[in-house]
C-alpha cells in the first residue's frame, strides 16, 4: 500500500512537541513542521505532515521540543574579541576601556573572523536571527552569509575621535546612502541604520541620521537611557532627558528600536508607547553593569513592544539567549511580584515579540505557514529538563544552550545533532586565537 503525497518540501521536522509562538500559544504534541524554499509551508500533526509531504530531507525530533530560532534584537557579535577584558566597571569606564581597545584591533579581517565565531556561538544556542551594531559592517554580512545565519546590519553612525573603522565622520552619510541605496531586498531581513546614542552624537546628526535611515524605510536602532549616569550627561550637554531629547527631535515611532531604556520617567514611558518606538531589554548587560532594572513590566502594560538581546559579549560575556530569557524572567519578581514578567511572556520577548520590534513579525518569531523556516529544535532528554509539565516554564526556568540540538535558519540545517554543518569551527576558533595573539590590546 502506498501513501499519496500531495506535493515535496524540503525539510520535514517531525515527532516532537511544536510550540508555535503564535498568538495562541498552540502546542502540537507529536507535531511536525514543513518547510519549503525557506519558507513554512505547514505546521501540524506528525502523522498528518508525514502522510502529505515528501521530505527531502527530514529531522526526527521525537522527545524534542520544537520552538522558533531566538532573536537577538541587540548585540555586537565582533566585541566578543574582548571579553573579559573590561569586567567589574560601570558603563562609562567600561566604555573609556573598550573603544580604545576596538580601534587597536578591528579591521575587516579582525570583524569576519570575530563574527564567524560569534554566529558558531549563537547558532548553538539557537539563535538564527541577530541585529548587530558595529563597525566594518560589511565584512560581518558576508562572514553571517557564508554561514547560512541571519544578520540584519548597517552603517553605524558614532562621532569619537579616531573611530575603529578610521572612517571620518564627514564622508560617513554618504558611504551610508551608496551602502543602501544599492541593498536589496530580501526575506525576512530590512535595512537597518545605527546611530549609536544621544551622548555620542549631536542633536543635529541625530536628525540628519533619521532622515537618512526613513529616505530608506530602515529601521533606526540607538542606544538610549542605559544608565542614570547617561541620562545626567544628555541632560547636562542639551537640557533634556536622552528620551526626551529624541521625542523633541522627532525621532520616536514605529521605524525606531532603543536598547536598552532602564532610566525612564512615568512620561517616557507612555511618550514610547504613544509612537510606537519599540525596547529591546538586555538584563545580563545591564546588570553586569550595575546600570540598574529597567521598567520593562511598566512598558508592557503600557503597551510597549519590548523585545531581547545579549548586548555585546564583552558587557554581558555571553551570546546565550536562553539565558537572557531566564534572567528576563527573574529579575523584575524582584520587587515582590512573581507574575511581573511570566515565563510565556518572557519566551515571546525573545522570538515573536522581538521580531515585532525589529518590524518582521510578519516573517519571523513563530512557526506558522509563510513565515520564513527559522526553527530549533530542543533536546528534551535531560535531566533537568525532566518531567515536562509546562513547555513555556522549562524554556524559561530550565532550559540552556546545550539542550539547542538542531538549528535551521531560512529551511537551511545551520547544525545537525550539535554538529556545525556550515561554519569550519575548529578553523574559526584557531583564526580568532591568532588575531588576538598578534595584538595588544589593553
Amino acid at each position: 500500500m502506498t501513501t499519496e503525497h500531495t506535493s515535496d518540501v524540503e525539510l520535514l521536522v517531525h515527532g516532537g512537541d511544536v510550540l508555535s509562538v503564535d498568538a495562541a500559544g498552540t502546542l502540537v504534541h507529536n507535531g511536525a513542521v514543513a518547510t519549503r524554499d525557506g519558507v513554512i509551508v505547514a505546521v501540524g500533526p506528525a502523522a498528518e505532515l508525514r502522510a502529505r509531504f515528501r521530505a527531502d530531507q527530514e529531522i526526527d525530533a521525537t522527545g524534542c521540543l520544537v520552538l522558533p530560532g531566538l532573536i537577538n534584537a541587540h548585540t555586537h557579535l565582533a566585541m566578543n574579541l574582548l571579553r573579559g577584558c573590561a569586567d567589574d566597571l560601570t558603563l562609562q569606564e567600561f566604555l573609556a576601556r573598550v573603544i580604545p581597545a576596538e580601534t587597536e584591533l578591528m579591521s575587516p579581517r579582525a570583524v569576519a573572523a570575530a563574527v564567524r565565531v560569534a554566529a558558531a556561538e549563537s547558532i548553538r544556542a539557537g539563535v538564527t536571527t541577530a541585529l548587530d551594531m558595529f563597525w566594518y559592517h560589511e565584512a560581518a554580512e558576508e562572514a553571517a552569509r557564508t554561514a547560512g545565519w541571519r544578520l540584519l546590519t548597517g552603517p553605524t553612525f558614532m562621532d569619537v575621535p579616531n573611530p575603529p573603522d578610521r572612517r571620518d565622520y564627514n564622508g560617513r552619510p554618504d558611504w551610508a546612502h551608496a551602502y543602501l541605496t544599492a541593498l536589496r531586498p530580501a526575506p525576512g531581513r530590512r535595512p537597518v541604520v545605527f546611530a549609536h546614542s544621544a551622548y555620542t552624537l549631536s542633536p543635529g546628526q541625530l536628525t540628519d541620521i533619521a532622515e537618512l535611515a526613513r529616505d530608506h524605510g530602515a529601521l533606526l536602532h540607538l542606544h538610549a537611557a542605559e544608565n542614570a549616569a547617561e541620562t545626567a550627561s544628555v541632560v547636562a550637554a542639551h537640557g533634556k532627558r536622552p528620551v526626551e531629547l529624541l521625542e523633541s527631535l522627532g525621532l520616536l515611532g514605529p521605524d525606531v528600536l532603543l536598547a536598552h531604556a532602564v532610566d525612564l520617567t512615568d512620561g517616557e514611558i507612555a511618550a514610547l508607547a504613544r509612537t510606537e518606538t519599540a525596547v529591546v531589554h538586555c538584563p545580563l548587560s545591564n546588570l553586569k553593569l550595575g546600570c540598574g532594572v529597567a521598567r520593562v513590566p511598566e512598558l508592557l502594560r503600557a503597551g510597549v513592544t519590548v523585545g531581547l538581546g545579549t548586548d555585546g559579549a564583552v558587557s554581558s560575556n555571553t551570546l546565550d539567549m536562553l539565558a537572557v530569557v531566564r534572567m528576563a524572567a527573574l529579575v523584575h519578581k524582584a520587587g515582590g511580584d512573581p507574575t511581573a514578567v511570566p515565563a510565556r511572556q518572557a519566551v515571546r520577548m525573545a522570538t515573536v515579540e522581538s521580531a515585532r520590534a525589529l518590524g518582521l513579525a510578519g516573517e519571523l518569531g513563530s512557526l506558522e505557514p509563510g513565515k520564513r523556516a527559522d526553527l530549533v529544535v530542543l533536546d528534551m532528554d535531560r535531566p533537568h529538563l525532566v518531567p515536562r509539565h509546562h513547555p513555556w516554564s522549562m524554556l524559561a526556568y530550565a532550559a540552556a544552550a546545550a539542550d539547542v540540538r538542531d538549528t535551521v535558519v531560512d529551511g537551511r540545517v545551520l547544525m545537525r545533532d550539535r554538529r556545525l554543518l556550515t561554519i569550519d569551527e575548529q578553523a574559526a576558533l584557531d583564526e580568532l586565537r591568532a588575531l588576538v595573539l598578534q595584538r595588544c590590546l589593553l
